[in-house]
Formats: C-alpha cells, structure tokens, sequence
C-alpha cells in the first residue's frame, strides 16, 4: 500500500494552536482529539478500502458477511444483525439487497417467526469473505500503525470513550483487552 507524503507540520497542532490563540483554549483539547479520531478513522478506512477492492466489497458488506460466517448457522435474523453491527435496520436491508444480487446471502423464512426474515450466507459468500478476510489481515489488521503496548492503550481508551458514549454497558466490569498473544483458546 502506497503512503501519502507527510505534510511538514501536523495540521491538527496548527488548528490546536489556533483554537488557543483565538479564546478557545478551554476546548482545543477536545476539539484536536476529535479531529484526530476523525481523521484516523479516515487512514485506516482508505487502508481497509484498499485491502477490499479486489472483492468488490464495501467495509459494511463485509461486516455482514463476517458476522454471518461466525454465526453457528451462517444465518441471523435481520434485526439481530441490525443490532450487532449497531447499524439501522434500513442500512442493513439496503446491504443486504446487494449482497443478495451479488448471490452472496439468501433471506430465508425464519423456522419459528413468521414475521422475521434471516439473512443466511452462500458458499459464495462464504469464500469471499474469507479471502477478504485474509487481505484484511495481511494488510490492515497485522499492521496497525502502534507497537503493541501502544495498541493495547488505545483499545483500553477507545472502550472507556464508547462505553462514557452509552455504546455498551459492561456493568460494573470495564472492558479488559487481554493482548490476543496472551489469550488461551478454549477447546471447541
């Protein structure tokens, strides 16, 4: 993947700076550490972009395939998918309306609700995200841009920050992000 030639100063300093200089000290913290967030989040999707591009997916076609590939049956209703990507459930029928052309999901009667619709991934979607999947490993996910220690900090921060934002409620028990290297897999 290709990187861009760095500006020779950080624009987010230079608008903390100016954010100062202009009365707005008590703020510039926050305002540069949501520019920041902004702006990383834009890095790291034009990287998951590109990782994606040779499979024709979208980072929420995706998200939906992935889910559905870990699910027990490869198949979930569509509110539950609504729910666990923290999408509308317009977002979710619009994705799915072009995974189903694409031949990648199927909606399927529910067995025992009538009313509800799941979403069940094709062999074909199954080998697509997969090799999505891999691309987004090699790429992306195996090089984050923060040595480990770092890494850790940050999932530590970004949890404390969504859940003050009501993005989940672990009860009394923050999230703890045990480095994946030290994690023991439990016998299936």
């Amino acid at each position: 993947m290709s990187r861009p030639r760095p500006l020779p100063q950080d624009p987010i300093a230079e608008a903390h700076r100016q954010w100062s200089a202009h009365g707005w000290g008590e703020v510039a913290d926050g305002m540069a550490a949501v520019t920041s967030l902004v702006r990383a989040q834009q890095i790291v999707m034009a990287r998951v972009d590109e990782a994606l591009k040779p499979s024709g997916l979208t980072f929420s076609r995706y998200e939906l395939l992935q889910l559905l590939s870990f699910s027990r049956t490869g198949a979930v209703p569509m509110a539950k998918a609504s729910e666990r990507l923290q999408v509308h459930p317009t977002s979710v029928t619009n994705t799915v309306d072009r995974l189903e052309a694409a031949g990648l999901v199927l909606r399927v009667p529910h067995p025992s609700d009538r009313r509800a619709i799941l979403i069940e991934i094709t062999e074909a979607g199954r080998a697509l995200v997969a090799a999505a999947t891999e691309a987004l490993n090699s790429n992306v996910f195996a090089l984050p841009g923060l040595a480990p220690d770092r890494l850790q900090t940050l999932l530590e921060l970004l949890a404390e920050f969504r859940r003050a934002a009501g993005d989940f409620d672990a009860g009394e028990d923050p999230a703890h992000w045990a480095p994946a290297r030290d994690r023991v897999r439990s016998p299936d």
